[in-house]
């Protein structure tokens, strides 16, 4: 009788570390980041235009007019959301151009190789925008397509899509301040552990490709979508990963922008292809 009772005793213990184990996974692998349902967006169709739509951004995180790019034709788009029709304004000759980022008067565009164009942002609604800064040699050899603009400090976050120091499970990323004319000064930078987040997702080689970066004002986290893998992960201030959450693939073609507006909703744009169109979710904050 006595070891029946030891035996289900060590059976109780066992199956308490297991438990213990999956809530421990389950609270940083999980299906939606607090205050969104990545299952249930808003679905907006873009322009054919806008098949290839990569950045997005608002001005001040006002939602009534989205600002975008996509990698080919060297123009700057604007629009409501919802609205068929669409603008545009030619900064620059065709490049693959991955991400946009508004800082207060000045409208700033990501090319693949690091390049940056700035130009002041009372210029974006003309046809054709002038004084465009071009800015070379400020990043490492490598493949960009994210970047986020902070409107309170003026300063530039570049994330690395795919760099040299990979080989150490090293993301790194650099800051930027922005100057009154336009132009960068490097203020610093920053890494992401990429073991952890391969580790949460379970996916060892390639697992983080970063195609975009927004801060999330309300918790004062980081939001990163990876395009490849598809993933959202979500950092701290200090760009420690605390979760990673999988976007499923049906309702993310190519996730390439991500942005939030000043009532704290979550917008991702996906890249269409010949049989679907570009589009942007938009994920309706709910308080937690």
């Amino acid at each position: 009788m006595r070891k029946g009772i030891t035996f289900i005793i060590v059976l109780l213990v066992f199956a308490g570390i297991f438990l213990g184990i999956s809530c421990t996974n389950k609270s940083v692998v999980g299906t939606n980041p607090k205050g969104y349902d990545l299952s249930k967006p808003i679905k907006y169709n873009m322009h054919i235009n806008l098949t290839e739509i990569s950045g997005i951004a608002f001005r001040h995180g006002k939602s009534d007019s989205l600002y975008a790019e996509e990698d080919e034709n060297g123009k700057v788009y604007y629009f409501k959301l919802g609205d068929k029709k669409i603008s545009e304004s030619k900064f620059a000759k065709s490049g693959d151009y991955e991400d946009i980022a508004i800082c207060n008067n000045y409208v700033i565009i990501l090319r693949s190789d690091g390049s940056l164009f700035s130009f002041p942002f009372n210029q974006v609604r003309n046809k054709q925008i002038d004084g465009v800064k071009k800015i070379k040699d400020v990043l490492p050899a490598g493949e960009y397509e994210g970047m986020y603009a902070d409107e309170k400090t003026n300063r530039l976050y570049i994330l690395c899509k795919h760099c040299s120091d990979e080989k150490n499970k090293i993301t790194t990323g650099y800051i930027f301040q922005l100057q009154t004319d336009g132009s960068v000064k490097p203020a610093g930078g920053f890494s992401i552990n990429v073991k952890i987040i391969e580790q949460l997702s379970g996916n060892k080689k390639g697992a983080f490709r970063p195609s975009a970066l927004a801060k999330n004002e309300n918790t004062n986290e980081w939001y990163i979508v990876s395009s490849v893998k598809k993933m959202l992960v979500v950092t701290d201030a200090g760009w420690n990963v605390k979760n990673v959450y999988p976007l499923n693939s049906t309702l993310f073609n190519q996730p390439e922008g991500i942005a939030f507006d000043n009532q704290h909703n979550l917008y991702i744009s996906n890249e269409g292809d010949l049989v679907s169109a570009g589009n942007v979710l938009k994920f309706n904050y709910t308080k937690y």
